[in-house]
């Protein structure tokens, strides 16, 4: 009888998104098919400690989010020939055995940005999703939004500042902005997810304090145009070829202006969803290609959560972001996306461990010197 596959859980991470990463990884655990795969939970704690748990009393808790026991050993991960070792930083402290394939569930600066794919890559880890080129270019809007632009997706207009120029010439900032777009415009930093620090600005006089406060999340800020706009969602699944699901819709609640952090986290009527959006056969079939188009030009792999602005007065689609490693909740947009494409959430977690091994299978195949 063959082994089960021992898939690491690894959840919290050093990054404004901790907690819910605690809520992801708590249902990846739930649904996770236990006749295949053995999960080993490992954490990174908010100081950037990393753990290894005892399964069985991480499940006690049975909690919507999971804990992070401070008493568990710290460990740190590297290669052990096609596995990845688990080794306590305490010497005295019982073995682990290595896992086969890890299973990010992070999210945010330092999870999703190629800082924690890189450090896999040492590990010599196959890991679910996007590797470093793609995770770390999914996580900056501007160079995502100029590859996405080369690739000839549409994508609006907008403009990106430095808080290195911005600080020497704060006026020169606002005029370039006010002369390149039109009111209202939204101001959100460029690697920051979540929604954190993102302003819309409907008063040139209020752009300055906008972009102040950007600032402060990050070293460079995007002005980008407003556009009376539908946002649409699109779930791919990496494959032969990628495949998209049906597109969701996001409608911000009538006290929000945009889909903000607050409209996403903390209040419970901040937005509604259509799934499926209310879309004709026509622009369904156009944004899944769209989001299809995204995906191989940022070189994705695994996963991606592709999001689209539709234009109300146009019907334009324009590329807004995508997301490597989206939330992974039951409830979460990729999860639910996909299960309304045929695929339900356990033959989900399945499909992305599979890839993930394919995807580190065929790496190891390449020649790693010259054979002259």
């Amino acid at each position: 009888m063959n082994r089960k596959t021992r898939v690491a859980v690894l959840y919290g991470g050093k990054s404004g998104e901790h907690e819910v990463s605690l809520k992801s990884a708590a249902s990846v655990l739930r649904y996770l098919d236990r006749e295949r795969f053995e999960p080993v939970p490992i954490s990174i704690d908010k100081q950037g400690r990393w753990q290894c748990h005892d399964l069985r009393r991480i499940e006690v808790a049975n909690t919507e989010s999971l804990p992070i026991p401070a008493d568990s050993p710290a460990i740190r991960l590297e290669p052990q020939g096609d596995l990845t070792a688990i080794l306590p930083s305490d010497s005295a402290a019982p073995p682990i055995p290595p896992v086969d394939v890890v299973f990010p569930v992070i999210h945010g600066p330092l999870c999703e940005d190629g800082a924690m794919q890189g450090l896999l890559e040492l590990a010599g880890a196959a890991y679910v999703g996007s590797g470093v080129l793609a995770s770390a270019v999914g996580m900056h809007k501007d160079i995502a939004k100029r590859l996405a632009a080369l690739a000839g997706l549409p994508v609006a207009p907008y403009l990106a500042l430095s808080r290195r120029d911005y600080r020497r010439d704060p006026e020169g900032a606002a005029k370039a902005a006010s002369e390149a777009l039109t009111l209202p415009v939204f101001v959100k930093p460029c690697n920051m997810g979540s929604s954190v620090g993102v302003h819309k600005v409907k008063r040139w006089e209020d752009l300055d304090a906008a972009l102040a406060d950007a600032f402060q999340y990050d070293l460079k800020v995007l002005v980008e145009q407003g556009i009376d706009a539908r946002e649409i969602e699109i779930a791919v699944l990496d494959g032969d070829p990628p495949v998209a699901s049906v597109a969701s819709e996001l409608n911000a609640g009538p006290q929000h202006e945009f889909y903000s952090y607050e409209a996403k986290y903390i209040d419970q009527d901040g937005a509604t969803v259509d799934l499926p959006a209310k879309l004709d056969a026509a622009q369904m079939e156009r944004v899944r290609k769209l989001a299809i188009d995204a995906f191989v030009a940022l070189e994705c792999s695994g996963l991606a959560r592709v999001d689209f602005f539709l234009d109300r007065q146009s019907g334009a689609f324009y590329f807004n972001e995508i997301n490597t490693l989206p939330g992974f909740t039951a409830i979460s947009m990729y999860p639910k996306m996909m299960e309304a494409s045929g695929l339900p959430y356990p033959a989900l977690l399945t499909r992305l461990i599979e890839l993930a091994q394919e995807r580190h299978a065929e790496r190891a195949g390449l020649k790693t010197d010259y054979e002259g």
